[in-house]
């Protein structure tokens, strides 16, 4: 309820701000005009969100491509033209995970030499193509091609995306716009789990291809990233871009001067080995790295894989549609939940309760199981599987969920943020493989309740390494991070 109340308040204010006479900024709402006291001047939030928005349904096409699967498989089980085996079922998930790891591969590398806005709007081609293959798929094969697209495609966006949303906003509201990608992909991963519960898979599809063709327009509208025409030394432009981005009150020369201070400090033609031999960077990969990783052995996809049995064990009768869109609302209120508090909270706080909560919750559903599974009568405790499945969810979705996607973009300088970032979403889509692929052989050789068990540790290992190695960023500057991470500052 209270996250309705937010999200109500939040689009009231939103349409207020939308209303505000933008050449007065004395009169303005504070959530459209900020005066900055770093010398920037007044700035203006407004067209920051609305660039973010755009940027981000990159993350809304990957989001449909994610949980396409979800609604489909059982009815390419039953087409004739298909009669999907399992291990068809198989390779059409794993398909997605293996050409996000290939896509990632080149994405950073040509956003810094092509711009962020060109390969951002550039994307939106394979995830069409993806949707063309699938639409008028009339074999197996064609299902593949189109998984296989769509992986590129996602791969890709998770790298470029977070880059250039970290590059558009100003500090004061830097979590919040980075925290858009995780936010817009869950609501995409709604999208499907509604429309898939009430029309056939060929027109999810065609619903599902909007997302990509409206980011290949919207993309025309915005400039290029600030920092990228700054390290392209086409300092005009970019002066033109941040009053497009931050309004004409702001001091644009001076907002300029910060982002040449950041890569000047990163002089230079950067290369992979400079990756591990500069200390920030090292320290900014490691913690990037690790943030992924406990993204992915958190257990997310194991009990988003338990939704419908977990439901069932909690006495409900609600249909196993539903219950995947009731998990898609929870998503989407708590990752919104968490662009209000990721920039008045802070990072680690959020991290630390997410990982410590996930933790719990993976523990129960682990004590439930051992004692169903061993044949103990659980119908006094039916509850606990659903509150530890919302919980878990609610603590991933402000934490572990948003927050490795939004640092990615943080933590690295100027010259290697592509290379890194694009490390980071390889390692990242690798884990996505793996923990998908071996979740069903822990099951079987472990058990449900060891399973669980083993994720809960992960979280714990989760809770002690952002308590020691992960450092606050909430309204820190580019320099100031990497000051940070090279040990010159506390």
């Amino acid at each position: 309820m209270s996250s309705s109340k937010a999200l109500t308040k939040a689009m009231v204010h939103f349409w207020q701000n939308m209303s505000q006479k933008e050449d007065d900024p004395n009169s303005a709402n504070p959530m459209l005009y900020d005066p900055i006291q770093d010398g920037i001047g007044t700035t203006r939030k407004l067209m920051q969100f609305i660039a973010a928005t755009i940027v981000a349904l990159g993350a809304v096409s990957a989001g449909t491509v994610l949980a396409w699967t979800s609604p489909v498989v059982n009815q390419l089980r039953g087409n004739d033209s298909f009669n999907m085996t399992d291990d068809q079922e198989s390779w059409v998930g794993s398909l997605l995970a293996i050409g996000a790891f290939f896509g990632a591969i080149p994405a950073g590398i040509l956003a810094d030499m092509i711009g962020r806005k060109y390969i951002n709007m550039a994307l939106a081609l394979p995830f069409l193509i993806s949707w063309g293959f699938i639409i008028f798929a009339t074999n197996i094969g064609m299902i593949y091609a189109g998984r296989i697209f769509a992986g590129i495609a996602t791969g890709a966006v998770c790298v470029v995306a977070p880059m250039f949303i970290s590059e558009i906003g100003e500090t004061s509201i830097r979590g919040a716009l980075g925290s858009f990608f995780q936010l817009f992909l869950t609501m995409g991963i709604l999208l499907v789990y509604a429309a898939g519960s009430v029309v056939d898979w060929r027109t999810l599809s065609g619903i599902c291809a909007i997302a990509p063709a409206m980011l290949a327009v919207g993309m025309i509208f915005l400039p290029e990233s600030p920092v990228h025409l700054v390290k392209k030394e086409r300092r005009n432009d970019a002066i033109q871009a941040i009053k497009w981005l931050w309004g004409k009150q702001c001091n644009s020369r001076a907002a300029i001067q910060v982002i040449q201070n950041d890569v000047d400090a990163a002089a230079g033609k950067a290369s992979m080995r400079d990756l591990w031999t500069i200390p920030a960077n090292r320290a900014g990969l490691i913690i990037c790295l690790c943030l992924m990783l406990f993204q992915q052995i958190s257990g997310i996809n194991a009990v988003i894989f338990y939704t419908q049995p977990i439901f069932q064990s909690a006495g409900s009768s609600l249909d196993a549609s539903l219950c995947t869109i009731i998990v898609g609302v929870v998503q989407v209120f708590m990752t919104f939940g968490s662009t209000l508090l990721i920039d008045k909270a802070g990072r680690r706080i959020l991290l630390m309760q997410s990982s410590i909560v996930m933790g719990a919750c993976l523990t129960m559903l682990g004590i439930y199981f051992h004692l169903k599974d061993g044949g103990t009568d659980v119908t006094a405790i039916g509850w606990l599987p659903l509150v530890s499945l919302v919980l878990f969810i609610v603590s991933f979705s402000l934490g572990f969920g948003p927050i490795p996607w939004m640092m990615m973009g943080e933590l690295f300088g100027p010259d290697v943020k592509g290379m890194a970032s694009s490390i980071a979403v390889m390692l990242n889509w690798t884990l996505v493989f793996i923990v998908t692929k071996s979740f069903g052989m822990m099951n079987v050789t472990f058990g449900s309740d060891v399973t669980f068990w083993i994720f809960a540790v992960c979280m714990a290992i989760a809770t002690t390494f952002t308590a020691l190695k992960v450092p606050e960023t909430k309204g820190k500057s580019g320099a100031e991070i990497q000051m940070i991470l090279a040990g010159k500052q506390n």
